[in-house]
């Protein structure tokens, strides 16, 4: 079941989910779903010297990336066809029986830019700022700034807590991230 709005607000005010800095309801609280903003550190692609990506190859996908740190309210362009990881500006934890999902805004989506292209689920037990997977499918370059609301949250609750969390796994590559990482998939190979 998605939780409510009434639902959302009481599970921060009891301490069953955690969100910091502390939400101002007025302007994030949507019927089923909290808004979260745009962080300040992006990752972007390098030109590469691998004319292909080999997920068996043991390749540091972070050395392919350079990250950029945009200051308070400014602007980050994102061209189209480019793709950029971001963070959200907002900290979470979820419990072992609520999970996450994240959703683009569709004032956004109607410009062409994705917001997570995948991977949008949030585990329970889930500790950390949500990485998103940024696409501009556009004609256009869009400028999106720091601190903007960048896309929705929204909680469901499971038919009973995770016996295995997100925390709780060792199957775990993403946990407690305050900036984004490049993909570890190639350790899913060794």
């Amino acid at each position: 079941m998605i939780l409510s709005d009434h639902d959302i607000k009481t599970a921060i005010h009891e301490g069953k989910i955690t969100i910091s800095p502390a939400p101002n309801y007025d302007e994030q609280l949507g019927p089923c779903s909290l808004d979260l903003h745009l962080g300040n550190v992006m990752k972007v692609f390098k030109t590469a010297s691998y004319p292909y990506l080999d997920l068996k190859r043991n390749i540091n996908f972070e050395e392919l990336m350079d990250e950029i740190t945009v200051n308070d309210g400014d602007p980050f362009v994102l061209q189209p066809g480019a793709f950029a990881l971001a963070i959200t500006k907002e900290e979470f934890s979820l419990p072992d029986d609520i999970m996450g999902r994240l959703d683009g805004r569709s004032s956004l989506g109607r410009l062409g830019i994705v917001v997570h292209s995948t991977a949008a689920r949030f585990d329970p037990g889930w500790q950390g700022r949500a990485v998103m997977e940024l696409g501009n499918l556009g004609p256009s370059p869009v400028i999106l700034y720091e601190g903007m609301r960048i896309c929705a949250l929204t909680f469901e609750t499971l038919t009973s807590p995770a016996e295995e969390s997100y925390s709780k796994s060792a199957k775990r590559k993403y946990s407690k991230q305050e900036k984004p990482q490049a993909s570890k998939i190639n350790k899913e190979f060794s």
